[in-house]
């Protein structure tokens, strides 16, 4: 990981650092609030005490904030200190579906949607009253609607372009599933960061005799729309390249899409190989345990499955099974996303913690620095990549 004091911090802040860890995003608002409290605490600037670094050494960063709902289900967002001036950050997590509410007496969980209107409301009751307002959204809100086939609506682009009328000034999100989607606010600051640092750095702290070379080990694309991720990992590994194409039923639509008819494999042999499958999600997991049987059938040796938002909407018996008979070795998501207790018990699941990239992002940006040695972490993977080769401990 590049290391607060390798950065340059010399810049003043923007504003007195702000956090507001929306419901669902509390957590890790927590996690990330704890680096930054104790980076700040142990630094040496020489200019902590100079008036415009005001509010720079805190207790905490976190901003309480709530949206407490009617009984008819409205709501409305309310801040409990002053923002006046500061450089707010809002952490939100649209997927976490274990909130619920009361609708008329009936219980409710809380969807993509209602998590978005709640993030609005929060805006809304900062009024205009803070220096600048940053959004950090991991799982992009409505991402998978981003371009339009036939009479469709253009979800994600309307709802990117609704906060920039709000007064956002920068929005950051994780793996977006297509990054093209920043065309819709073309004059904004839009960053989409891919945590293949922390895939690498958990595989290589849970597998102690992986052979990380061409010969050994491939890089896979379970799709065309995932082939920039297995291209950049393969790249950086120094591994062998291999990808999946989606052969689909156009003249039929299930659950809203069209179904899969087969998976078809492009590339070298797997014989005798360890395999990364990369993708942005693990949805219901049906393509990842197709793509793996695939593999398994052409003599894969050990399988694992990394992607960045563990959504497992059909629960996780499947992947259980695949485990037992072997299919999967392992699946290593972040924790980006609401994760369930019973996820995080499964002898397979590797966690990747994100909370101190994040804390990261946030610390360099309120000093107004450049992020893009965060962005690119090809020099960290080699360093982590040397240890594990040398048999050092990962930390």
């Amino acid at each position: 990981m590049l290391h607060r004091t390798e950065r340059n911090l010399d810049n003043i802040p923007v504003g007195s650092l702000g956090i507001i860890a929306l419901d669902g995003c509390q957590e890790m608002g927590k996690m990330v609030d704890d680096y930054l409290v104790q980076w700040r605490r142990e630094d040496t600037n020489a200019n902590k005490d100079n008036i415009v670094y005001t509010g720079y050494e805190k207790d905490t960063y976190l901003i309480n904030a709530k949206v407490p709902r009617f009984g008819s289900g409205e709501a409305k967002g309310i801040i409990e200190e002053s923002v006046r001036g500061k450089d707010i950050y809002l952490m939100i997590d649209v997927l976490n579906y274990s909130l619920t509410y009361s609708l008329t007496g009936n219980i409710n969980h809380m969807s993509p949607d209602d998590h978005f209107q709640n993030l609005k409301r929060i805006i809304a009751a900062v009024g205009g009253k803070a220096r600048r307002l940053n959004v950090i959204m991991p799982f992009l809100y409505e991402s998978r609607q981003h371009k339009r086939s036939g009479r469709e609506s253009l979800d994600c682009a309307l709802a990117l372009q609704e906060l920039v009328r709000m007064g956002v000034d920068n929005i950051l999100t994780f793996d977006a599933h297509d990054p093209r989607v920043q065309n819709a606010i073309p004059l904004s600051d839009f960053e989409t960061i891919r945590p293949a640092y922390q895939f690498v750095k958990g595989l290589l702290r849970n597998v102690k005799d992986l052979q990380i070379d061409s010969d050994h080990m491939m890089a896979i694309s379970p799709d065309e729309g995932a082939t920039g991720r297995a291209i950049y990992l393969a790249n950086v590994l120094g591994l062998d390249m291999g990808m999946f194409y989606k052969r689909r039923d156009y003249t039929r639509i299930v659950n809203g899409r069209n179904p899969i008819v087969a998976h078809e494999f492009l590339g070298s042999s797997v014989e005798g190989k360890d395999v990364i499958i990369l993708d942005d999600m693990i949805s219901s997991g049906d393509s990842i345990l197709d793509v793996a049987k695939q593999l398994k059938a052409r003599k894969a040796k050990r399988i694992f499955a990394a992607a960045t938002f563990g959504l497992f909407t059909n629960g996780l018996d499947k992947f259980d099974k695949a485990y037992e008979d072997g299919l999967l070795d392992g699946i290593l998501t972040t924790n980006l996303i609401y994760q369930t207790p019973e996820l995080l018990s499964k002898p397979y699941y590797i966690d990747c913690d994100m909370s101190k990239y994040i804390a990261l992002v946030i610390d360099t940006l309120n000093h107004d620095g450049s992020i893009s040695d965060i962005l690119d972490p090809s020099e960290r993977i080699q360093n982590i990549l040397q240890k594990y080769r040398n048999g050092e401990e990962i930390n």
